[in-house]
C-alpha cells in the first residue's frame, strides 16, 4: 500500500509541473494581439539593447530555446509571430540565456560541454550494460557485475548531471536576466509583470520534470541491481 502511495506522490511530482506548465503557457497565449511588438521583435530588440546584434532570431518546430553554438534564440512557430503576453515572456527568457552566453555564466558552459558528452557517454554505458551478462558467462568472474555498475552511471548519471545542471540555469534566466531586461527596456505592462512572473516561472519549471523523472530512473535501476 505505501509503494503504491509513494508512486502516485512520485507521478504527480513528475506530471503536476508538465500540466502546470501548459495550463501557464496557453492561459496567457490569448490575447495573441496585446502587445505591439511580437515574440521574434521582443528578442531582437533586446538582444540589440545589450550588444548582441550578432545572435540570431529564428523561428524553429523544434522548441523554444537558444542554441549557444550557433548563437540564435529559436522560438515556436507560435511564439515567433505571436504578440500576446507568453510570446514576449518567453522571447524574453530565451535571451536570457543568450546574456549567460555572453557573459560566461559557468552553469550554462558547463551544461553546454556536458550536453556534447551525453551522447557518447549513453552509447558507452548502453553497451556496457548489454554486453555484461555474455562477459559474467563467458569469465565467470563476480567482478564483472561493476561493468553493469559503471555502464548504469555513464548511461542514466550523465543525463541527471545536465538537467542539474540546467534548473540554475533557466532560473537564472527568468528571475535575474529576462524580468529584469524587460523591466529595463519598457517591454512589459506594469499590470502584466505578476503574471510574467508566473510565466517565467513556467519556462524554468519545463525541466524540473525531466531533472525528477532522471532522478527516479537512478532509483529504479539501483533498487534493480541491488536484487
Amino acid at each position: 500500500m505505501h509503494i503504491v502511495i509513494l508512486l502516485f506522490l512520485l507521478l504527480g511530482l513528475i506530471i503536476g509541473p508538465q500540466i502546470w506548465v501548459k495550463r501557464v503557457l496557453t492561459r496567457y497565449g490569448s490575447p495573441a494581439d496585446r502587445y505591439l511588438v511580437s515574440g521574434a521583435e521582443t528578442a531582437r530588440k533586446l538582444l540589440d539593447a545589450h550588444g548582441l546584434e550578432d545572435v540570431k532570431v529564428e523561428s524553429t518546430d523544434s522548441g523554444d530555446h537558444y542554441d549557444p553554438v550557433e548563437k540564435a534564440v529559436r522560438l515556436s512557430g507560435g511564439n515567433y509571430a505571436s504578440h500576446s503576453l507568453t510570446a514576449v515572456t518567453v522571447a524574453a527568457h530565451e535571451v536570457g540565456h543568450a546574456l549567460q552566453d555572453a557573459e560566461g555564466y559557468t552553469p550554462l558552459v558547463l551544461r553546454t560541454r556536458m550536453v556534447k558528452w551525453v551522447g557518447p557517454f549513453e552509447k558507452t554505458g548502453a553497451f556496457l550494460m548489454m554486453s555484461t551478462p555474455f562477459i559474467i558467462g563467458i569469465t565467470r568472474l563476480p567482478v564483472a557485475g561493476l561493468l553493469m555498475l559503471l555502464g548504469g552511471l555513464l548511461t542514466l548519471g550523465s543525463a541527471v548531471i545536465v538537467h542539474l545542471l540546467t534548473l540554475p540555469t533557466e532560473f537564472d534566466a527568468s528571475f535575474n536576466r529576462a524580468l529584469p531586461v524587460m523591466q529595463e527596456q519598457g517591454v512589459l505592462y506594469e499590470s502584466d509583470e505578476r503574471h510574467a512572473r508566473k510565466l517565467l516561472k513556467a519556462a524554468a519549471m519545463t525541466y524540473v520534470s525531466a531533472s525528477l523523472m532522471s532522478l527516479l530512473n537512478i532509483a529504479r535501476w539501483w533498487a534493480i541491481l541491488r536484487r
